[in-house]
């Protein structure tokens, strides 16, 4: 569960979720398509938004259970939100 609920500020890219409407997101709902696209494709201002607003623990979990995170990716955000 995100500890804040809201977008990232200018809401979310269209580019970064090209499958989807944006508008139609829920930071909560969608905790797991959020932080898999963002680990992977994300900028700097979406990768800050995503390590304040959901838990660290979540972080970890997702980035090392989804079959969808780069490699690249994963070792760099399993250092990130290490306990």
């Amino acid at each position: 569960m995100p500890k804040d609920s809201k977008s990232p500020p200018g809401g979310f890219r269209q580019s970064l979720f090209w499958d989807v409407d944006p508008a139609t997101i829920d930071p909560e709902k969608h905790a797991r398509y959020i932080i898999e696209r963002v680990v992977d494709f994300g900028n700097d201002k979406e990768a800050r938004w995503l390590y304040g607003a959901y838990p660290h623990d979540l972080i970890h979990d997702v980035v090392e259970g989804s079959r969808s995170v780069q490699p690249q990716s994963r070792a760099l955000w399993k250092e990130l939100v290490k306990a």
